[in-house]
């Protein structure tokens, strides 16, 4: 059935370079979450690491990138896109000579903390960019499309990337292969982007900014270091967040706006997409090194070929929702991803089993990045321009928080068995279950508000009352 859905513009040359600029930076952010995770004993090694402290080699990064995202996001409101991301890309290109030229532990996980702080203020900014730059509608979801594209086979590439360099050079080449990147993007921004204008500039509201922050890098510390204390504290200072925005004159993120069905439900889509894909992830790591026995290059391999999937994807979920709609195409899409894990929860010790797994990432990839566009879309739609960086510093916050806290909490549940193999598969269960358990809250939370009136006295709604996002 035809949807009449109007045919995107095309793309101006001028609007390519902008892509270029903006998902381009996007990409070598979640490469550098990723990069250095294949080569921690090499790194820990060089600086004089030990082994106990590598895990704090992703968490300096992860802790303040999840942390200050939302903060950041806000602050792109109010005192400009462009100039926030060109200050984070800055501040990236510091943090990475900082980090290569690293020779003691302190020096290094500084260099990550403000790599991580770097990306708390560029991916929102930049995303607001794009958001504000393409209007809503099919040309939006298309460059959405290939936004989530690439920042999810970002994460592969890291990893591929980060094994190369430091087989072929040094773990500091990890570094400073960002830095001539950085460089381009500062040069053709400015003449490529124009700052953006807030007519009525608010003002920062102090009190939820250090609420807010203070309270997610307290819950995620509690939860990387499996520490209590911390994490009570965490959900005590959110809880004090959201007081202060119920009776703030200038919220930094209005009630009004995180009630919303598509900027609340679609971020816990994020959440769920978040925190059980990359965990997924890790878990099928540690099947394939500690029970299949397979090297790290052949463990590569085998993500990042189906990760060619994520790609195609990304390309095609644009012009899919332009014509489904996102809430059939995020349910649909998250369906797809859990299903894809369910033949992992059977898989024996024999290598037989990568006959299984592989197809399965595939399918499974493919479904992961359709859900990435499609809750970026939902979170993102229905919004003002001047509430933009809030909208995306809320899908930026919930996916660096879900990729933060996902790998811990299903590590620690597979930690529960005695047999690693066990162990695993149960962790697996738990995410198809939470998965497809989420898909049913998603479509009824998403469910437009006519459909929801008429629902209970049996008044049959029309196929376009499906379609949120769309006005």
């Amino acid at each position: 059935m035809s949807t009449g859905t109007i045919a995107p513009p095309p793309i101006s040359g001028r609007q390519w370079l902008t892509l270029f600029v903006l998902i381009g930076s996007g990409f070598m952010l979640s490469v550098d979450f990723s990069i250095l995770n294949v080569a921690l004993p090499e790194v820990g090694a060089g600086v004089g690491l030990g082994v106990t402290g590598l895990p704090w080699i992703t968490s300096a990064y992860a802790l303040p990138a999840a942390g200050f995202t939302l903060l950041f996001g806000r602050m792109a409101d109010l005192f400009g896109r462009r100039r926030l991301f060109l200050s984070g890309m800055v501040l990236l290109t510091g943090a990475s000579l900082l980090g290569g030229l690293a020779a003691n532990p302190e020096m290094l996980l500084t260099a990550r903390a403000l790599q991580g702080l770097a990306t708390a203020m560029a991916l929102p900014a930049g995303l607001s960019l794009l958001t504000t730059t393409f209007t809503e509608g099919s040309l939006r979801e298309r460059v959405l499309g290939l936004n989530g594209a690439l920042l999810s086979g970002g994460f592969t590439v890291g990893a591929l990337v980060g094994g190369t360099l430091v087989s072929l050079l040094s773990w500091r080449a990890a570094f400073f292969i960002n830095v001539p990147v950085a460089v381009v993007i500062l040069v053709l921004t400015p003449y490529l982007i124009s700052e953006s204008r807030v007519p009525d500039r608010g003002r920062l509201d102090l009190p939820g900014a250090v609420t807010v922050t203070g309270g997610l890098l307290a819950v995620i510390y509690g939860v990387i270091e499996r520490n209590l204390p911390s994490a009570v504290v965490g959900v005590l200072l959110l809880a004090a967040f959201w007081r202060i925005e119920l009776r703030s004159p200038a919220p930094l993120a209005p009630v009004r706006i995180l009630g919303r069905p598509t900027v609340k439900w679609g971020n816990y889509a994020g959440f769920v997409i978040f925190i059980m894909e990359p965990a997924m992830i890790f878990l099928t790591t540690l099947y394939l090194q500690k029970i299949l026995g397979l090297s790290p290059l052949v463990t590569g391999l085998i993500f990042g070929v189906p990760g060619l999937a994520a790609v195609a994807a990304g390309v095609i979920a644009g012009r899919v929702i332009g014509r489904f709609g996102n809430r059939a195409v995020l349910t649909v899409g998250l369906a797809v991803q859990g299903l894809a894990t369910l033949p992992l929860v059977f898989l024996g010790a024999d290598r037989a089993a990568l006959m299984v797994l592989i197809p399965a990432l595939f399918v499974g990839f493919f479904g992961h990045v359709t859900c990435i566009v499609a809750y970026t879309v939902t979170g993102t739609s229905g919004l003002a321009d001047e509430e933009q960086g809030l909208a995306t510093g809320l899908t930026s916050m919930t996916q660096q928080v879900a990729i933060t806290v996902g790998i811990p909490i299903l590590s620690a549940l597979a930690a529960t068995q005695s047999v690693e193999l066990a162990g695993i598969h149960l962790a697996l269960s738990v995410d198809v279950a939470v998965t497809l358990a989420s898909v049913v809250l998603i479509w009824f939370g998403l469910r437009p508000r006519g459909e929801r009136r008429t629902a209970a006295a049996g008044v049959p709604v029309p196929e376009e009352a499906g379609r949120t996002g769309h006005r």
